[in-house]
């Protein structure tokens, strides 16, 4: 299977979605498991859906919806993807990050992803939400890096640094809204691992030793494709599920959805007060 997407099938999705909207977004958001409410109060939305853009992948995961959100938040305009591609699915890296390098072609120059996410620092309960700091990209590093295959010089370089890979500006936003609404923001370094089992209690332990915070099964493809186009990146987990450390206990879908109900409000809170500032 081919495992790069070609510039004219991105900007042939790029198209279909311009003919249907007259606004240009200043931020493509992205988001996770449990967290699809913030698109149903975009205002003077227009949806479309992932089944009616060409050669687009369809998100196959309960609690994704699959389709692109597209109009006002806090009075500025985005493109929210409500449901995101996960390369467990099935997918090339190409396919799960080409919502990514569609936003890169509509001039959108800002990213806020967000995801659900395991807890690896002990003192992570569910229902925190922790700001991304960094990133450890576990997929990449047993090869499934997003930017294999020929490099889209008119998007990026060929080797795209990764020193900073969430804007410090866009933390430091972050970190004032949840001061000034009285919320706890804990912060941390996110794991990315290909899924779709959860983490056994050994891997867990690994992870804590390598510094990370989090662990989940998405962002990190999409936060280096983003980079790759120079994109600045906002990146937010809610945390779904406590590290299971000794095997004690089992972790489900269903519990991430579920956590999704407490942590929506707080990183909705996080993402309007960053809109409200954002240029």
């Amino acid at each position: 299977m081919q495992n790069f997407i070609t510039l004219s099938e991105i900007d042939s999705v790029v198209k279909m979605i311009k003919d249907q909207i007259s606004i240009q977004p200043v931020a493509g958001i992205i988001l996770g498991s449990g967290l699809n409410g913030l698109a149903d109060s975009v205002q003077d939305a227009v949806r479309i859906s992932y089944n009616d853009l060409p050669n687009f992948p369809v998100s196959t995961v309960h609690g994704h919806a699959g389709r692109f959100v597209i109009g006002y938040l806090e009075g500025k305009p985005v493109l929210v993807m409500q449901g995101r591609i996960h390369y467990y699915e099935g997918y090339t890296m190409g396919q799960v990050t080409l919502p990514v390098r569609v936003m890169q072609r509509l001039d959108i120059p800002s990213m806020i992803v967000t995801n659900a996410a395991g807890g690896v620092h002990p003192d992570f309960e569910p229902g925190d939400v922790m700001l991304i700091t960094d990133q450890i990209n576990l997929m990449g590093m047993s090869g499934l890096n997003p930017l294999m295959g020929p490099n889209l010089d008119e998007i990026g370089t060929r080797f795209p640094d990764m020193s900073q890979p969430y804007d410090r500006s866009y933390c430091e936003l972050a970190r004032q809204v949840a001061m000034d609404n009285g919320l706890t923001l804990r912060e941390g370094v996110y794991a990315g691992l290909s899924g779709p089992s959860f983490e056994s209690p050994a891997d867990l332990r690994f992870l804590r030793m390598a510094g990370a915070d989090a662990v989940g099964m998405s962002t990190v493809p999409e936060v280096i494709v983003a980079r790759h186009g120079n994109m600045r990146v906002l990146g937010l987990s809610g945390i779904s599920n406590k590290a299971n450390l000794d095997g004690s206990t089992v972790t489900t879908h269903e519990e991430v959805i579920e956590a999704g109900k407490v942590i929506t409000p707080k990183v909705e809170m996080i993402i309007r007060g960053v809109l409200r500032d954002l240029e």
